[in-house]
């Protein structure tokens, strides 16, 4: 018998456990650790944040999914991984050993690197459910005192797509409560250009977002590093090319949201081999860390080198159909790993992103993820918004009903007439 336990259940961590029960043999055990019992939907934080969903619409129950899975669930953190032990050190003191560990724990939200940051401090977030029911509730007093609104992603982001959905979202609330025209907006970004994605742009996006943004009016600031924020006041500085200051820029509001960097969490950070300095989990094609071949890493927390040399540090997302990729070549090299054979399944780390903007939003696919590609390309439309709302209601039931069946392959793919590029074996 083979213990399998996935650490995280979030997008990555609830499909993947899904998957691997499908690969295992009868006699096999999978066990899911996590910090919380409910599996919540981040795409949709940035409606919550503006009061068009609520928790309850977006939040799924898993321990009852997980049991009629048959699937172990255990519902408290982990303090520290031991891979020299081959043991998950849980918070309550207990211990949960393992024969294969997935380490699908997302990122932790490093606010603390920038003085006056974050949801704790003078901005809101929008990364977890619950900071943005805050936001929303910002926003609601907010819009009592119209003033100037900041929104972008810090030096060190890695997923700014979400960004620039909100600034759009914003946008489209604040004409629909017709006080727009009282709120002044800028984007501030650490991308060279808007539009930049931390993939070096896909298809015209720089074209469409710098568009989107002069049609709404909403001014934009790149190459920037946050050096602090006080109440009401954020301090950014304009960065050259060789990492001197062009400008610095002391910007009002009444309401910012700005993304944070990632890093990896507690629980993996420093182990030798594991991770790199930032904590993220290295691994090699088959989703395997070199050093410690029985765990396997997906999603945000794997380690990923950035596009190559910005004025700004600048991450590369992990994108839906990438975390979906890497979750399919993870279940089928362990259901081959506990069956003695070596694992031979590669993810495609292709990419497909649909930003709603509220009443419209711009979709892109790169294939592969990295240039140079087989597929670059963006398009725009009031298509995209309805496309998400399609995908948030696809994905949760998916959760909800326990179904592993890829989003993007059975709906994306299909819709835009893309070619499934499959994992190679």
């Amino acid at each position: 018998m083979a213990e399998v336990v996935v650490l995280g259940a979030g997008l990555g961590g609830v499909i993947a456990a899904y998957e691997i029960k499908e690969k295992l043999r009868g006699k096999d055990r999978l066990t899911v650790i996590s910090k919380g019992d409910s599996y919540f939907f981040v795409p949709s934080n940035p409606w919550v944040a503006v009061s068009w969903r609520d928790r309850a619409s977006i939040e799924v129950k898993l321990p009852p999914v997980m049991k009629k899975k048959g699937i172990n669930f255990i519902n408290v953190g982990a303090k520290r991984v031991h891979p020299s032990e081959n043991r998950v050190e849980l918070e309550d003191g207990r211990s949960v050993p393992y024969d294969y560990l997935v380490i699908a724990t997302g990122p932790e939200l490093a606010f603390d690197e920038i003085p006056g940051f974050g949801p704790d401090a003078n901005t809101q977030s929008i990364c977890h459910v619950d900071h943005a029911e805050q936001a929303a509730n910002a926003f609601e007093r907010f819009c009592n005192n119209p003033a100037p609104i900041v929104v972008g992603a810090v030096q060190g982001a890695s997923c700014f797509g979400p960004a620039y959905e909100f600034a759009m979202i914003l946008d489209t609330e604040l004409r629909k409560r017709r006080i727009r025209d009282r709120v002044p907006m800028t984007f501030v970004t650490s991308e060279p250009y808007v539009g930049h994605l931390g993939l070096d742009g896909v298809g015209d996006t720089k074209g469409l977002l710098e568009s989107e943004m002069r049609n709404r009016h909403i001014k934009w600031i790149t190459n920037a590093r946050v050096a602090s924020v006080d109440q009401g006041v954020m301090h950014v500085e304009e960065i050259n090319e060789d990492g001197s200051v062009k400008a610095t820029h002391d910007l009002p509001f009444g309401y910012s949201m700005m993304l944070p960097a990632f890093r990896g969490v507690d629980a993996i950070k420093g182990l030798e081999g594991l991770t790199n300095p930032r904590g993220f989990v290295l691994i090699d094609k088959h989703q395997r860390n070199p050093a410690f071949p029985n765990i396997f890493s997906i999603g945000v927390t794997v380690a990923i080198p950035p596009m190559g040399k910005t004025p700004v540090p600048v991450g590369v997302p992990k994108t839906g159909f990438m975390i979906e990729s890497m979750v399919t070549a993870t279940a089928e090299n362990i259901g081959d790993l506990v069956r003695g054979k070596e694992p031979e399944a590669e993810a495609t780390w292709n990419a497909i992103c649909l930003a709603d903007f509220g009443d419209g939003g711009v979709a892109f696919v790169a294939q592969p993820q990295i240039p140079p590609r087989n597929v670059n390309w963006s398009a725009e439309g009031k298509w995209v918004h309805l496309a998400k709302e399609a995908f948030e209601k696809y994905f949760i039931g998916k959760v909800r009903k326990g179904k592993s069946e890829p989003f993007y392959e059975k709906l994306v793919m299909d819709t835009l007439g893309i070619k499934k590029v499959k994992p190679e074996t």
